[in-house]
């Protein structure tokens, strides 16, 4: 073979070999951006986080903004953690409460950091069939009350409202509540309730 024609096949390799990677590269770009998209429409994407979470007050598991949680078993006192965060949103945002608790401790944690007055959170349960008209007459209470009416019948169990940073609980008995009711959990600040919502079950 002539000096001539190895320049001309060296430079025939070269070439190939530089075409080769710029398409690996293009397809690892492509990989990344159908990844991204996918992850994107909340779709489960292969090598991200999925599954459980545990935690010392209950065992979660995510799927999108959405947040499941079983209240921890100690006993038949049983606690769970909830935390109010920014963008009016609970998470968990469903309780699965075992049916051999007695009682349910709820611990509420603000995570944001404006103050009560500002953007106020509190934990309110309720029937799902009472939620809006405890909502409606709760606007009239004021902030006084934690905008929850007085003395209203329909609220099984509520915290006091905090600011940010702040921690607050209540234990309230489960044993009496029926399983196969759909219970709503809400916050009753202002502008909150409507979006800051969970739901609770005895399982």
């Amino acid at each position: 073979m002539t000096s001539e024609a190895a320049s001309s096949v060296d430079f025939v390799s070269l070439g190939e070999i530089v075409l080769s990677a710029k398409f690996a590269l293009f397809g690892a770009r492509t990989r990344a951006l159908n990844l991204t998209f996918v992850a994107c429409l909340g779709a489960p994407v292969p090598g991200l986080a999925q599954g459980v979470e545990h935690t010392g007050m209950m065992a979660m598991t995510a799927q999108g903004d959405d947040v499941s949680a079983v209240a921890k078993d100690v006993g038949e006192a049983c606690q769970i953690d909830v935390q109010g965060r920014p963008g009016k949103k609970f998470s968990p945002t469903h309780i699965s409460v075992p049916s051999a608790c007695k009682t349910l401790t709820v611990q509420l944690i603000h995570t944001g950091k404006k103050p009560k007055a500002a953007a106020g959170h509190n934990w309110v349960l309720v029937r799902e069939s009472d939620v809006h008209a405890t909502i409606a007459d709760g606007l009239t209470a004021g902030p006084d009350n934690d905008w929850i009416k007085q003395g209203d019948e329909r609220v099984i169990a509520k915290t006091a409202m905090i600011g940010g940073g702040e921690r607050t609980s209540v234990t309230f008995d489960v044993s009496k509540l029926p399983r196969g009711t759909a219970y709503t959990y809400f916050c009753s600040f202002p502008a909150h309730a409507e979006m800051m919502r969970g739901t609770l079950s005895i399982d």
